[in-house]
């Protein structure tokens, strides 16, 4: 049976109103308080969140900047038609973050990237949105999270799930106590990854390859490692966990009230598409949270999903019920032979609603809903487990004194060296 119940048909209203609110706030206060923002990183997901920031209302989009000559024309081009005047152009984002007047940036950017351009950001007294993960490392997290606070800056990071009426429903929903008592949960992405020519080539004369490589290491340029497909290489992207999973880890961890895990492990391997790219295809992550053990399981090749209305989506098993919920629909299903499953569909434009959230708090100066330390503790999570399938050991995590304890193994990998010139955060 598929039913919309009177909670969820008004968290899709009040999930389409706040758009709208926000919209009208913003241009009943745009002559006072437009807010002047700069793109750092504007390929495919910086303009999405252009687009979703005209959308809220109450921007000017002052400056944009991207090492790929041709992203920048582009994305040039379309600010210009969407407001009417064109932005300031930049390459190197240390020159756009000098444009007088600039209030916030976007950074958009590969996450080798994110930690020098966010410290960079906030010592020039800008809020930040920042796209996820928010780190390529751990020890970038823990140097982000300092700046950021030194600075009282106002950081909204990506996770535009938390944004979700069907994620906030059932985050009240288990935490009312109607599931029962939690017992464990289970959350997979899995889909078919579209794999490109992994093969080096020249790269394109639009793109400077060693710039947009930056402080990780020069690899070779491919179109599988190129622009959008460097989420599943290991020196950028880190993997389909790392890129599109954590969505669903910090989605967990926002309805369970949960911190980081104190022990991560993780097993898989490349089965399908070795050679082809270098991150696991098929990984299965134990994540031990406190009060609730999250299980993450994806394959990123094969046939058709057998069930794939919950391919994509988390599990809450309690001991009176088990809810299963995705973007934009949850369901319960009741213990008992013959109960009837509950369904709910409910909708909204996360996207627009994140990006308004962290324009508003730029406006009001009050925390938005993903702030610095929520957005460091997911993507922790998340390069943890990481650690823990490359190393082939369970990682036990100190969150107090953010340690992995006597495994040396893993602590050599909490930091990455950055490629020269470039100089670490942590250790600088």
């Amino acid at each position: 049976m598929t039913t919309i119940s009177r909670r969820g048909f008004c968290r899709a209203l009040a999930g389409a109103g706040a758009v709208a609110q926000m919209s009208a706030t913003a241009r009943g206060e745009e002559k006072a308080q437009t807010i002047k923002l700069g793109v750092i990183g504007c390929g495919w997901y910086g303009m999405v969140n252009v687009r979703a920031a005209f959308k809220a209302g109450g921007v000017e989009v002052v400056a944009v900047c991207d090492v790929d000559s041709e992203h920048l024309r582009v994305a040039a081009e379309e600010v210009a038609k969407l407001q009417g005047r064109p932005p300031r152009t930049f390459k190197h984002y240390e020159e756009l973050l000098q444009v007088e007047g600039l209030n916030a940036v976007i950074i958009a950017t590969p996450p080798q990237w994110h930690a020098l351009q966010f410290i960079a950001a906030v010592g020039r007294k800008l809020d930040v949105y920042c796209e996820k993960p928010l780190a390529y490392d751990v020890r970038e997290c823990r140097a982000m999270v300092d700046a950021a606070r030194a600075s009282g800056r106002i950081v909204q990071v990506g996770f535009q799930r938390r944004q979700s009426p069907a994620f906030q429903a059932v985050r009240d929903y288990l935490r009312e106590g109607k599931a029962g008592r939690l017992i464990c949960a289970e959350a997979a992405i899995h889909y078919t990854a579209g794999v490109k020519d992994p093969s080096p080539q020249t790269p394109p004369a639009s793109l400077d390859w060693d710039l947009w490589c930056g402080p990780a290491p020069l690899i070779p340029y491919s179109p599988q490692v190129g622009h959008k497909s460097w989420r599943l290489e290991q020196t950028t992207g880190h993997g389909h966990l790392v890129d599109w999973g954590i969505h669903l880890i910090d989605a967990a961890r926002m309805i369970l009230g949960a911190d980081e895990p104190r022990s991560v492990s993780a097993t898989g391997g490349l089965y399908a598409l070795k050679g082809r790219i270098t991150t696991p295809d098929v990984l299965t992550a134990h994540f031990d949270f406190d009060g609730c053990p999250l299980t993450w399981r994806h394959r990123i090749w094969g046939a058709t999903e057998y069930a794939p209305e919950v391919s994509n989506g988390i599990f809450f098993y309690g001991d009176q019920q088990t809810v299963f919920v995705t973007d934009n629909r949850w369901v319960v299903i009741p213990k008992g032979k013959n109960a009837e499953r509950q369904e709910h569909t409910v909708k909204a434009d996360a996207g627009t609603l994140h990006v308004a959230e962290f324009l508003n708090a730029v406006r009001t100066r009050q925390a938005p809903g993903c702030p610095i330390e929520e957005g460091a503790k997911s993507t922790v999570a998340v390069k943890l487990a990481m650690i823990a399938y490359e190393t082939g050991r369970r990682v036990d995590w100190d969150a107090a004194a953010q340690s992995v304890g006597d495994n040396k193994e893993a602590a050599a990998r909490l930091l990455r060296p950055y490629r020269a010139p470039w100089k670490h955060p942590f250790e600088a």
